[in-house]
Order: structure tokens, then sequence, then C-alpha cells
């Protein structure tokens, strides 16, 4: 049996009794061709299911109107909030969107932009791995480039990102201000830009709480055998500070695991606000990014670069809202117990 043949834009001529250039006109609407022209190309379309070859097409007329896009992880809902508006802008102006993940690894990260080159995108808007990349970039990128939320060690290219470290300090102050002696902040690794800089705004608070910091990682257990060190015994800290979401729900997931009540037991406070961080009860204390009015930001700077607009890389920081919830509201076990110490 011979494998069926993908209907070509000769087919749709020879089935519509017109040349190639009126199939082509008429697939790109040009108001030249005759409605019984028309017409008759449009059926033999739906009658063979011709689609359009869109590659080629660029090809033929030289421009790029595609955009790609490399995030750490597809699976974090604020990658695939931030993925989704780009995408819908991107579609209002034209674009197609081609998504990618490096897994939070440098190697792929650098793989992945490698490969992508090879579709010669317009642009590019990415969400690095850590802080070193730009030493990742191919030998030869020169695509406008935009990178957002965590921040390069060489500013290189246009940056949309959030005001990390004043956030964290209102996290910080507010622990203070609710009585917590001892917190324990958490993140996944200090390489991380976004990271750092939290952990920087924490440090940045000078007041009554006393701040520890431990990195876990990006393993499958969240570090849990280290963090169950530093919850378990009567030096468990008041308070405890997730740096992003992965960390956060981690972290939840293990004081549940060690019979650990919340604020009861120890307060809890995260960045990267996420929906089931309001649906829980008590409601986590969670700092609130504006994941989808930094897509947008981002694709507009693109836009603007992609049209040729040079000057100097800029630098944009958004600013976070900090919701206090129930979660670092003092209750009367962690006062017998800050009183006790």
């Amino acid at each position: 049996m011979s494998k069926p043949q993908t209907p070509s834009i000769r087919m749709v001529a020879e089935r519509a009794g017109v040349s190639v250039a009126t199939v082509s006109n008429v697939l790109n609407g040009k108001a030249s061709v005759s409605p019984d022209f028309a017409e008759r190309v449009t059926k033999a379309v739906r009658e063979l299911g011709y689609v359009v070859d869109v590659a080629a097409s660029r090809l033929r007329s030289g421009k790029a109107a595609l955009v790609g896009t490399v995030v750490p992880d597809l699976t974090n809902p604020m990658f695939a909030s931030f993925v989704s508006t780009l995408e819908h802008a991107a579609r209002l102006d034209g674009f197609d969107l081609v998504v990618v993940s490096s897994r939070n690894d440098p190697k792929e990260e650098a793989d992945r932009l490698s490969n992508i080159r090879s579709w010669r995108p317009a642009g590019m808007i990415v969400i690095p791995c850590d802080g070193a990349f730009t030493a990742r970039l191919p030998e030869g990128w020169h695509f406008p480039t935009v990178v957002a939320d965590r921040i390069p060690d060489v500013s290189a290219h246009d940056l949309v990102a959030v005001d990390n470290g004043p956030a964290s300090a209102r996290i910080a102050r507010h622990m203070g201000e609710a009585g917590i002696r001892r917190c324990l902040v958490v993140g996944t690794s200090l390489a991380i830009s976004n990271v750092r800089e939290r952990w920087e705004g924490v440090l940045s608070v000078a007041g009554p709480t006393e701040f520890t910091m431990a990195e876990i990682g990006f393993g499958a257990d969240g570090g849990a055998d280290a963090l169950r060190q530093h919850l378990a015994g009567e030096k468990r800290p008041d308070a405890l500070f997730a740096l992003d979401h992965m960390t956060s729900l981690a972290l939840y997931r293990l004081v549940g695991e060690l019979g650990l009540s919340i604020p009861a037991d120890m307060a809890y406070a995260s960045f990267d606000e996420m929906e089931w961080m309001r649906l829980v009860a008590p409601g986590l204390t969670a700092v609130r990014q504006p994941v989808e009015a930094m897509a947008e930001a981002a694709w507009s700077l693109l836009v603007k670069r992609m049209k040729g607009e040079a000057g100097e890389p800029v630098n944009r920081r958004l600013e976070c809202a900090v919701e206090i919830r129930g979660s670092t509201l003092r209750q009367e076990a962690a006062s017998k117990r800050n009183e006790a110490a």
C-alpha cells in the first residue's frame, strides 16, 4: 500500500483549476483574486486538507516570526503562567512561540540554546538557570534577547525581574513585629540570583529575629533529611521562610509529616505565592510576584529590540506584593515557647 501523499499547493491549484500563484494569492489574502477563483481555491483546500507550510513561507519571505523561550522548569506554576502570558502577547503581535525547558540544568540550558538557534528566531526570552547564563550562550549569538526573573552575573541583555530584596525585607520585618526570635530561611541554592537577593534582603533588616540560612538544592527529596535535623528537638526555629516555590512546597509537606502545627509550633512564610497557599488553613503569608506583568514587560522590550531599537541594556524591576495571613500570626503556644527559651 502506497503512503498517502501530503497535499501540496500544486495539488490545490490542479484541483481548483488555477495557477499556483493564484492559490498563493488567495492564501495570503490578496484582494486581486476574483471571488470565483477564491471560492474554488478555498473549496480545494478544504477537500484536500491542505495546510500552509509556515516554515517554508518564512524562508521565502526572509522574515522570522518565531520567538524562542527557555525556562528552568515547565512544571513550576510560576513559569507556566509566565509562558502562557508570553504566548498570548506573541500571538497578538503575529509571532509564534517555541518553548523549551532546561530542567534547572546549566548543561541542558546550553544545549537548548544551541538547538533553538538553528530555528533562526527573531528573538529570545530566557529565564536562566543561574547567574552564569551569559557564559553559556553559543558562540556568535546575535539574536535580540531579554532575560527575565533570574539575574545574570553579566548585564549583557535587557532584564525584567522583581524587587527580591525589598520584598524579603518586608517579610523579615513582619517576623520581628510578630515576636519571632529564630527563623530558618530555606532556599534551593544561593547560586541563583533570586534566592541570593532574597536572603540578602532578610539580612538587611535589623531587628529581634535571628535568621539562619539553609540551602537544600534541587534533589527529589527537597533536602528532607537536612531539614528534619533543623526542625527536630527543642532548638527548632520559631518560624520558617521559604525563598522559592519548590522549597516552599517541600517544606510545608515536611512540617505536616512531622506533626507540627502552623503557626502554633512555628510560623510560616513563603516567596512565590501560589493558589494552594491561599486555600490551606491557615493561609500562608507570602510574597506575590507580578508574573503576568513581568512577561508582558519582557515581551514589550523584546519587540522594541526586534524592531531595531538600540541602546544600553534595560534593567527593570517590578514591585511584589506581600500578603500577611494566619500562618505568621502569633499564637499562644508559640508565645509560651519563646518565653521559655
